[in-house]
């Protein structure tokens, strides 16, 4: 199991800012990571729909010999995780569980904001997850769709952007969330300037709770990879890679190698 790859899937290339946060704290670690390109967004679509979907990305990652398997998706870790672990026997982890663990930790006064996709949001994930801990918790939540496009456009900083960020969170401002939940794996690019107008309030970055998550259950296990070198990172997408590679560019800060094209 040690040498096996983790294996990341996500709709489209959000999921790159969790194999990002992996490299760092888990360099010696090799990925397949498979974006599900021809078929994103999956927000729009039914329960039903990202059941299937999310069965058949994990059994794609499975015959490339996986020794787990993260839902770097918010949408299918909110509609698809239960019935996915009661379906695979591989281990398999979600973005929820983490990112709201290490919100209960940080925050002082249990007052806690989420951000997502409109489809997350709506799921009330977050919340039920918050409740199962702390059901004493006041959870505020608000989808932010022009989040997306405007990663997706590089406009990580700049007038447009603060002022986007400013209509989307001046409530979560008033109300005096101590701590924010980034619900979504494009919004870690925005964590500077969403830090720089919500000032005392601890941004809680999902991707890199999964990294971290993923390094304890590795250690705890024995499944650490045991080879002193650079892991290998394959790439596998559902419809034509430019855009994907483009993407790609822009959250890891470099060009990687064009992706397999899979027909799904």
């Amino acid at each position: 199991m040690n040498n096996r790859p983790i294996g990341i899937f996500d709709s489209g290339v959000g999921g790159i800012t969790v194999l990002s946060e992996i490299e760092k704290i888990l360099p010696y670690e090799d990925i397949v990571y498979f974006g599900d390109t021809a078929r994103v967004p999956y927000g729009n679509k039914s329960q039903s729909t990202i059941r299937k979907f999310s069965v058949e990305n994990i059994l794609f990652l499975l015959d490339k010999k996986v020794k787990m398997v993260i839902v770097a998706c918010n949408t299918a870790s909110s509609l698809a995780m239960d019935y996915l672990k009661k379906t695979f026997n591989v281990y398999i982890t979600g973005v929820i569980e983490p990112g709201v663990q290490k919100a209960l930790i940080v925050s002082r006064s249990s007052v806690i904001g989420v951000v997502g996709t409109r489809s997350t949001i709506a799921s009330a994930s977050y919340e039920k997850e918050i409740a199962k801990y702390n059901p004493g918790a006041l959870v505020y939540s608000k989808s932010c769709p022009l989040f997306v496009p405007l990663v997706e456009e590089g406009l990580l900083t700049g007038k447009i952007t603060q002022e986007v960020i400013e209509m989307y969170l001046q409530d979560f401002k008033r109300k005096r969330v101590d701590s924010l939940i980034l619900g979504c794996t494009h919004y870690p690019l925005l964590k500077q300037e969403i830090s720089r107008y919500l000032q005392d309030t601890f941004i809680v970055d999902s991707a890199k709770e999964v990294a971290l998550h993923t390094k304890q259950f590795l250690t705890k296990n024995n499944f650490l990879n045991k080879k002193k070198r650079k892991g290998k990172k394959d790439f596998y997408v559902t419809d034509e890679p430019t855009q994907f590679i483009k993407l790609a560019k822009l959250f890891l800060k470099r060009t990687i190698a064009r992706p397999e094209v899979i027909n799904v």
